[in-house]
């Protein structure tokens, strides 16, 4: 409801993890310091994960790469929708077997800037590049949200069964996309009235 902002979100999800620890005799001081441990982890990770992809990209735009890789993008057939086509599989494969963070800490900063400069709308292009990346997730054999499932399923549930309940979601989303695609306004009403 926009009530709180994503920070704020977690931190009421967080409350209703340990709320929910507590009712069920679980919330005891050992489970406590194993998730601080392995949420500073997590937090270091994706920090260091930002500063080596940050360091990357400087690294990568002070010896030209980013001139390089528009020069690729405008090279390829179609001119900008071309780019983004060839943009967007690139994406969808990475998204089998990297983590979204990666690819947007490293890959989005190194395609996006040419795609932007080619003349694309920046909110058009980061909806269909979050939408790509959902649905490459959601993608047999290497979908990360699909090994999540795995994780949380019974084990009698077979993860081909897994993988055929998620066709139809990846259908779905492969049509929205696509007419998120051929219909950019439907991205970009909504901010443009704000």
């Amino acid at each position: 409801g926009g009530y709180a902002t994503a920070t704020e979100a977690a931190g009421i999800g967080a409350a209703g993890a340990v709320l929910l620890a507590a009712l069920k005799g679980r919330l005891n001081l050992t489970e406590l310091r194993t998730t601080a441990r392995q949420t500073v982890v997590v937090t270091a990770m994706v920090f260091m994960i930002l500063l080596g992809a940050s360091t990357f990209s400087m690294v990568f735009n002070a010896y030209g790469g980013d001139a390089l890789i528009q020069q690729a993008l405008q090279a390829l057939p179609g001119g900008a929708i071309g780019a983004l086509v060839s943009v967007m599989v690139l994406m969808f494969f990475l998204g089998f077997v990297l983590d979204f963070i990666e690819i947007v800490f490293v890959v989005v900063p190194i395609v996006a800037v040419p795609l932007l400069m080619m003349g694309l709308d920046p909110i058009w292009l980061g909806i269909l590049m979050a939408m790509n990346l959902q649905t490459s997730f959601l993608t047999p054999p290497f979908g990360f949200a699909l090994f999540y499932l795995r994780g949380v399923a019974p084990p009698s549930l077979a993860t081909t069964d897994i993988y055929r309940g998620a066709a139809p979601f990846i259908g779905i989303q492969v049509m929205v996309l696509m007419l998120v695609a051929l219909v950019p306004v439907l991205a970009t009403w909504l901010p443009g009235k704000l």
